[in-house]
């Protein structure tokens, strides 16, 4: 099997993760007009990248997923980014990330985490304890975005 690590991305790394963004958004069966009208969402700059938590998910030498966080102040966060490339999908590799970001949250003392979540992905972050406090209308028309939320004081 071959090693698996999640390490800090570089700025460089930038086009690798915006390809890892579409093809996992793709998975979802959004059209390729509709992801194109995400494009600019969907994007990752390498500028994002210096200015943000971003960890990369790396299978061997292949980067197959990646997080990024938002520093919302000392003790709140936003999850900004968990995507994988569409193989790796439901092979545990999301979980994988997810918890190496709680992990890195409790340890920097975070009280809360919020995140818009694809309304397909809204189970597999309740299942980490995030609740659903509301929804917002996305591009689409009639499609919601879950906007959840993690209180670590909460949890026992």
């Amino acid at each position: 099997m071959k090693p698996v690590k999640i390490v800090r991305a570089l700025p460089s790394d930038h086009s690798a993760l915006t390809e890892i963004t579409m093809d996992g958004k793709s998975f979802w069966g959004y059209s390729t007009q509709q992801l194109s009208t995400w494009e600019k969402e969907l994007t990752i700059s390498s500028q994002y990248v210096s200015e943000n938590e971003t960890y990369q998910l790396v299978l061997g030498d292949e980067i197959i997923g990646f997080y990024a966080c938002l520093k919302l102040s000392d003790v709140h966060l936003k999850l900004d980014h968990l995507f994988l490339l569409q193989n790796f999908i439901g092979k545990g590799f999301g979980q994988l990330l997810l918890n190496d970001f709680l992990k890195r949250a409790q340890e920097s003392n975070t009280r809360d985490i919020i995140l818009e979540a694809d309304p397909n992905a809204e189970n597999f972050y309740k299942k980490f304890g995030f609740i659903t406090y509301d929804q917002r209308e996305s591009s689409i028309k009639g499609r919601f975005l879950p906007l959840m939320k993690l209180d670590f004081n909460k949890i026992i």
